[in-house]
């Protein structure tokens, strides 16, 4: 069992979601989106989404976390400051001592949707159908949460390979 926090950064929005990974099945938690004030100075901002996501950490109590990579468009500014978001999210984690993964859009939209091409209405609706939600998700929540679905799907996928290896090392050695 493992409750796990994903995060979609972003500089005006940030998207949590908790996820409970027990064995193969997912369990949903919670989700939400962290809002900040785009009128406000890039350190406030930076803030807040800190206090938010230590906010959330302290409430869940999650074991792992995993986050979304800077996807570079064709603004650099947009690209620095959703570094900045992404490093505030990061620090929130690490000073909670939860062990953080980074994973490429194209990972996450491969896990959940099977297609790493996949757009995000298609996202949305495989994490409400894998986590049996039937409610409308908010678009970064949405994200979050198929962060957190990735990063169980490789969790369990490295625990299964590495399990196989052993299983055949014993075999080896009869």
């Amino acid at each position: 069992m493992a409750i796990i926090l994903g995060i979609d950064p972003g500089s005006r929005i940030t998207g949590y979601g908790l996820i409970n990974s027990v064995g193969n099945k997912l369990e949903y938690i919670d989700c939400g989106c962290i809002r900040t004030d785009k009128q406000q100075p890039m350190p406030e901002r930076l803030h807040s989404i800190f206090t938010g996501l230590n906010e959330i950490i302290e409430l869940h109590a999650p074991q792992q976390a995993a986050i979304e990579e800077v996807f570079m468009g064709r603004n650099p500014s947009s690209a620095i400051k959703l570094g900045q978001a992404r490093g505030s999210a990061m620090v929130a984690c690490l000073a909670h001592a939860l062990s953080l993964e980074e994973y490429s859009a194209r990972q996450v939209k491969q896990a959940v949707v099977g297609a790493g091409g996949a757009d995000k209405t298609q996202v949305q609706h495989m994490v409400k159908a894998i986590l049996g939600i039937s409610d409308t998700l908010a678009e970064d929540a949405a994200d979050a949460l198929a962060v957190a679905i990735c990063h169980a799907n490789t969790r369990a996928s490295l625990i299964k390979m590495a399990g196989a290896k052993s299983f055949s090392r014993r075999r080896l050695r009869r």
